[in-house]
């Protein structure tokens, strides 16, 4: 009866992936059911032939920008797009990102705040498949290395297997972040899969089991991948884990824990601050569209070969791309949120300011293609941001706020709003005088305002407990006050595994 389970027709992968080949479409075909493996399958040593599993790895890689990758290629749902399409569907959801124009409807369901309360909405299935389905690759990577407690002794396989624990940790994180309305240890969540069958739980299993595993496997992580130069800034490097694990700690309220590693990342030197002429048209080098860029700790090059093209984060979002963006689903930036924007923060000069114009503050100076021709851009070769090093001084100065060393959080502050307010000056003015709840309440605006469009606002949204009030130009509830821990904001478990996994629909 399990075989139905949607969760093992997702570990169903392509075993035969594990060659130094990218996988590419053959990743995303299922083979058999992972409950048949046999030893023989896992015969090989990756200490000794580490390109064994290379393919495996390269193929999760993929399938994060994968178009129809959660439902299958036949499906045609113009959002399942992989990692990118979370981003988007979360900034919606909390309301930061407006769709200030609806034309295609795609987006509809997540504008008015719908699909999240019906479970047989694809959004919740895409999601679902998607973080699982990187999961249950992860432990066949991890399983091919070894186990849950391997001990790879070359530095090739440590950092297969280090990656491997980073992007199971990846998806779980996203998936609690999801699927828990706020975080409950206690609460029982999710099921749970590891590269060890006598471990696995289809019934939902409480929290702090799903978090012990993702602290666990990105602590793992950081000391595997020590020393990693990865060949492409898609693959996850230490900075990266260190990152994906701050977060972890920050949704777990352990503020002195996200303080340690988002202070370990801001101070390894790593990844510079962008500059003012960075962060807005026309400075030289703007726009938020090359993964060279300095900060950038994480994200994909998209290039000409790889064929994203309309069905894409730029087409969805990008008025200068070939696709729903410019053709009339407009994503704009809140207007209330872009109201307290001070006039001399250049971050103001990211959005398009003029009413009477139906672009009315898209992202035009802050994502684009470099041509900046509109409906244009076909394929995609700007490329896809997941990470960068701004997050990380937010986020120390959040988590030192919360821990009572105002001083660390005031300085991280100061030294993001130097750069965006014109001064040193300028930002001790404004950051100076505040303490206590003003102080917590000021980052969290300013990590809105920062991190606009780059899906990380949602997280920002749950773990500070925010009320956030819509302005108007959203095409849907305009005004409408959005809980953090209400039902329409976090998704539900799907239908399809409601329907083929007795163990969880008992829990319900």
């Amino acid at each position: 009866m399990m075989k139905r389970n949607v969760l093992l027709r997702v570990f169903a992968i392509a075993i035969t992936c594990f060659t130094v080949v990218s996988c590419e479409e053959d990743f995303l075909e299922p083979q058999r059911d992972t409950s048949e493996l046999t030893d023989a399958d896992f015969a090989n040593n990756i200490d000794v032939n580490p390109a064994l599993v290379e393919g495996t790895l390269n193929g999760i890689y993929t399938f994060m920008i994968q178009r129809f990758g959660a439902l299958g290629s036949g499906a045609g749902r113009h959002y399942d797009i992989g990692h990118k399409g979370i981003d988007v569907w979360t900034d919606l959801l909390c309301g930061d990102m407006a769709l200030s124009t609806n034309t295609y409807s795609w987006y509809a369901g997540t504008s008015n705040l719908v699909f999240t309360t019906n479970f047989s909405d694809d959004e919740n299935e895409i999601m679902w498949n998607y973080l699982y389905r990187v999961i249950s690759t992860a432990n066949l990577l991890i399983a091919q290395s070894g186990g849950e407690n391997a001990e790879p002794e070359s530095d090739d396989a440590k950092y297969i297997y280090g990656q491997s624990k980073a992007l199971r940790a990846y998806g779980y994180f996203y998936l609690t972040q999801l699927y828990q309305r706020e975080y409950d240890p206690n609460a029982e969540i999710l099921p749970f899969y590891t590269s060890d069958p006598a471990q696995t739980s289809f019934a939902k299993v409480q929290a702090s089991q799903i978090y012990d595993l993702i602290v666990s496997d990105l602590t793992n992580a950081v000391d595997l991948l020590d020393g990693f130069s990865r060949p492409l800034k898609h693959y996850i490097n230490k900075s990266v884990a260190q990152g994906l694990l701050a977060y972890t700690y920050a949704a777990m309220g352990e503020y002195d824990e996200a303080k340690i590693v988002s202070e370990a990342i801001v101070n390894s030197g790593d990844y510079p601050l962008l500059t003012a002429g960075a962060l807005a048209f026309p400075g030289a080098g703007s726009g938020f569209n090359d993964v060279n860029s300095s900060s950038w700790m994480w994200g994909y090059d998209l290039t000409a070969d790889l064929g994203v093209n309309l069905v894409s984060w730029w087409g969805i979002v990008d008025l200068f791309s070939y696709s729903y963006a410019a053709a009339g689903d407009r994503k704009a930036m809140d207007d209330a949120l872009y109201a307290q924007i001070p006039s001399n923060d250049i971050r103001k000069q990211q959005f398009l300011n003029d009413p009477a114009q139906t672009n009315h503050l898209m992202p035009i100076n802050k994502f684009f293609a470099p041509d900046r021709v509109v409906f244009a851009q076909n394929p995609m070769t700007t490329d896809y941001i997941y990470m960068r090093v701004e997050e990380f001084y937010l986020l120390s100065a959040e988590a030192s706020a919360k821990t009572g060393d105002e001083g660390t959080a005031k300085t991280r502050l100061k030294q993001l709003l130097e750069i965006r307010l014109g001064s040193m000056a300028n930002a001790a003015s404004v950051v100076d005088p505040l303490s206590g709840q003003d102080l917590l309440d000021f980052i969290y605006l300013q990590t809105r305002i920062e991190l606009w469009g780059e899906g990380k606002s949602y997280f920002a949204f749950k773990r500070n407990h925010a009320t956030m009030t819509r302005g108007t130009n959203h095409a849907f509830q305009p005004g409408a006050t959005v809980v953090y821990n209400a039902d329409n904001v976090s998704p539900e478990i799907p239908q399809s595994e409601m329907n083929n996994n007795p163990a969880i629909t008992a829990q319900n």
